[in-house]
């Protein structure tokens, strides 16, 4: 079996807020997990239409650049009033250049005069791992986190749209919450867990 320990990984993204939450996730496996920057590698084009599919595009992009093992994730909130948008386009929702504030803007001006009780959504992430380009059995999990979007932006923390989703299970915004809390039951966290699970069985067949 390889040494997971010793292994050298391509984060294929060059979010550093995506970076930081991963590897302290990650950090039991001993997994040595770079971004793709290093390499100045550019985005892969996401032309696929589900996490899934782009999730796998960029592992294979970041895998084929750099020659190592990567690990990409995609993903999304899904807004139930929305017909599921923004959902795979939500990183790009306000336009290509946009960031995150005009993102939850345009997603709020979306949402204008929808009831609480009507606007619920989740964030769903897909995680693939790839251990070479031409790996043909990728190792791919999931995970969804429950919750609605705010009428109003709310606390400082986490990225992306935390400052306007309402976690249901913990009845306040991810924006607020700790991320020591938010890495143990996130959508990411969940399909993180799945893949430090599965992640020696899986090696192993290398």
């Amino acid at each position: 079996m390889p040494d997971i320990n010793q292994k050298q990984v391509v984060l294929a993204s060059g979010n550093q807020g995506k970076l930081r939450e991963i590897s302290a996730i990650l950090a039991p496996t001993g997994l040595e997990l770079r971004a793709q920057s290093e390499w100045q590698l550019e985005e892969a084009d996401e032309t696929g239409l589900t996490f899934v599919e782009n999730a796998l595009i960029k592992a294979r992009h970041a895998a084929e650049q750099t020659g190592l093992m990567t690990i990409a994730d995609d993903s999304g909130i899904e807004v139930d009033a929305l017909q599921g948008a923004p959902g795979i386009y939500s990183a790009r929702y306000a336009g290509p250049d946009c960031d995150s504030n005009a993102n939850n803007n345009k997603l709020l001006a979306a949402l204008d005069g929808v009831v609480t009780e009507q606007r619920t959504a989740r964030f769903q992430c897909v995680i693939v791992a790839m251990r070479h380009a031409l790996d043909p059995t990728p190792l791919i999990c999931s995970g969804r986190w429950e919750g609605r979007i705010m009428q109003q932006p709310s606390g400082d923390g986490g990225f992306g749209y935390d400052p306007i989703f309402w976690v249901n299970s913990e009845q306040d915004a991810a924006a607020k919450l700790t991320a020591e809390l938010k890495n143990r039951i996130s959508h990411r966290a969940q399909a993180l867990k799945q893949l430090q699970a599965l992640l020696p069985t899986w090696l192993a067949q290398a």
